[in-house]
């Protein structure tokens, strides 16, 4: 019933023939759309009809195999055009969720179908704007397509290194596919930002800067003979026969001449831009700083009140600071110049160069080693994730932020990462590489993506950054409470400033968006009040001038966590029990933060019962 859509696609995306993406590319999806069906058999069609748009998707989750197996070989449609069509197929199939009866349905089904609803509709209202990039259901949304840390000329080298896998002559076919596909990508992607250009919308010069380095940086990476687009291929294919050298070395002269073409684009934005880093002074901004922000966080706070209560937890954070700081012999001045002092202390410094590289990685895997000993002791059933720590590629190392991670495929095939920045080995201490370990493995993202890859499809598909920026929160505060600083108190200093860190972020986006900040006044409110390093806070605070409202979902989804934990204790007395507790919110996925209520109130219910 799909093989003429299946073929007609792949055609088009291949570059066969004078018929647009745009006109093709919702056949298979209409295909699957059967009247009738269980609601079991509507939320996996609804997971299908978005990877349908979004291939390096399915390839992530490690679910491009058997039928789907087409879809390995496609990349998606960044035009204008093919973002309408996404936006098309989620209000049809929101319109099909919202016609189910989710009353009969068990727990766990109507929590997928509340999910859809709220993933869906906050993704339509971004759409509706008139520029930007809208992650449906994922963490990075942007008013900006491509910029210092936007953009599939820095996401797809990455991809196609790391997540595209070439394990036979199939595999190794598709990544030549996606590879003669990556120019039509730039493509779309600079006529949108030409567009948003004509309606006034431009990025602040400072941000403009870093892209166009970053842009050169991966125009000469594209020119090599042994770039990453190339080596992304032959380093995993010498055993596959083949001259896959040669032909993926054919298809990088017109991905480079397609970054020439976003690099002039980024230029003239340059010649005509301001410093101005808030979404304040955009064509309406304002509207598009309230989107971001309940996209981020998934409620309806204001821009004043997530302002008051960074400012509020940011007090309560430090005064526990103090006290430790001055057990420390650290008694003069305020926090924030005392962590400054700490933190030149060279007892917590790496070595600088290759060797202190070693050294980091050395360190992050003793501390693995440790947490995932404790793991017993904080959950009811544990996992054993697939992982693995990388350097951060090197375009992306001057714009990127000190470390991120995220959850391996669904399949198990490709392993959850942490995506660690080494730029200089000066961005990161002794005392506070533990939290950041945490946060982005165990007990962090990595170990709650292995939960949430037992859910159905779409459920795998969908996240929301208040619930795993907010649950990476809540897994620093686990390791706390398991005893990783006991034998290091300045390793749980470094636990707090990460914590105060997030709570400043409350402070600066909000700042920076709505109160008219300039950027030095975001840099300097983490210098000195919370005593974070000048240089890696000047990339973080560009980062949330490029996506507006993101940081904000950190702290607000760890506050709400530790407010269910309270209710819970309160509402349970002695039989409240943590490892439950923890076990029913990783059990019941990535969430809004109103639905993680719910499952709490479920858990509630249970433990009564």
């Amino acid at each position: 019933m799909t093989s003429h859509c299946d073929f007609t696609r792949r055609q088009a995306l291949a570059g066969l023939g004078g018929v647009s993406v745009a006109a093709l590319s919702g056949c298979a999806t209409t295909a699957l759309r059967t009247p009738g069906i269980s609601p079991e058999l509507l939320l996996e069609e609804i997971a299908w009809n978005l990877l349908e748009h979004k291939p390096g998707r399915a390839t992530s989750l490690g679910v491009d195999t058997g039928t789907r197996a087409r879809l390995r070989g496609l990349l998606e449609d960044t035009s204008a055009e093919g973002q309408a069509e996404i936006a098309a197929t989620l209000r049809s199939d929101l319109a099909r969720a919202r016609a189910v009866d989710t009353a009969p349905l068990d727990a766990a089904s109507r929590t997928s179908f509340e999910v859809v609803e709220s993933a869906y509709s906050t993704a339509l209202d971004g759409f509706a704007l008139p520029y930007g990039d809208v992650a449906v259901g994922s963490w990075r949304n942007s008013p900006y397509v491509v910029l210092q840390n936007v953009g599939a000329y820095l996401d797809l080298p990455r991809f196609m290194s790391a997540q595209h896998p070439v394990r036979d002559r199939d595999d190794a076919e598709a990544y030549l596919s996606r590879l003669e596909q990556i120019p039509r990508v730039f493509e779309g992607e600079l006529g949108r930002i030409r567009a948003a250009r004509s309606i006034g919308l431009v990025p602040p010069g400072f941000l403009l800067d870093k892209a166009i380095g970053a842009m050169e940086r991966s125009i000469a990476d594209a020119r090599s003979a042994e770039g990453t687009y190339v080596t992304g291929l032959t380093r995993r294919s010498e055993a596959i026969p083949g001259n896959w050298g040669a032909r993926a070395r054919a298809l990088t002269p017109a991905i480079a001449e397609a970054l020439d073409r976003l690099l002039v684009e980024l230029k003239t934005q340059r010649s005509v831009a301001d410093m101005d880093p808030g979404m304040w002074s955009q064509p309406r901004g304002d509207e598009w700083y309230a989107w971001g922000l309940r996209a981020a966080t998934t409620t309806r706070l204001t821009p004043d009140e997530i302002h008051s209560i960074g400012l509020r937890e940011l007090d309560e954070i430090h005064a526990r600071m103090d006290t430790l700081l001055q057990q420390a012999g650290y008694a003069q001045g305020s926090v924030g110049d005392r962590m400054k002092a700490l933190a030149e202390d060279p007892r917590y410094k790496f070595s600088q160069g290759d060797a202190g590289r070693a050294e980091i990685m050395a360190f992050i895997e003793q501390r693995l080693a440790w947490i995932k000993a404790q793991m017993p002791r904080a959950f009811a059933h544990v996992v054993d994730p697939n992982m693995e720590v990388r350097r951060l590629p090197l375009a992306e190392e001057p714009g990127g932020p000190g470390a991120y991670g995220g959850a391996g495929s669904k399949d198990g095939t490709i392993p959850g990462r942490m995506w660690i920045n080494l730029r200089t080995t000066d961005l990161h201490r002794k005392y506070d590489l533990p939290t950041l370990t945490h946060h982005e493995m165990v007990p962090g993202h990595i170990w709650q993506g292995e939960y949430s890859n037992r859910l159905p499809l779409i459920r795998s598909i969908l996240s929301f950054s208040a619930f795993s920026e907010g649950w990476a929160l809540y897994a620093e505060q686990l390791a706390d409470e398991l005893g990783a600083y006991d034998e290091n108190p300045q390793w749980r200093l470094g636990y707090l400033q990460s914590q105060a860190f997030r709570a400043c972020r409350l402070v600066v986006d909000t700042g920076l968006h709505h109160k008219r900040w300039s950027r030095q006044q975001g840099v300097d409110f983490f210098v000195n009040r919370n005593g974070d390093n000048a240089d890696s806070i000047a990339s973080e605070v560009d980062r949330y001038c490029s996506w507006p409202g993101q940081a904000c979902g950190y702290k607000i989804g760890h506050t709400e966590m530790n407010r269910q934990r309270t209710r819970a204790k309160a509402e349970l007395g002695a039989r409240f029990d943590l490892r439950a507790f923890n076990q029913a919110v990783v059990d019941g996925g990535n969430v809004p933060l109103d639905v993680m209520a719910r499952t709490v109130s479920r858990y509630v219910a249970g433990a009564r019962s």
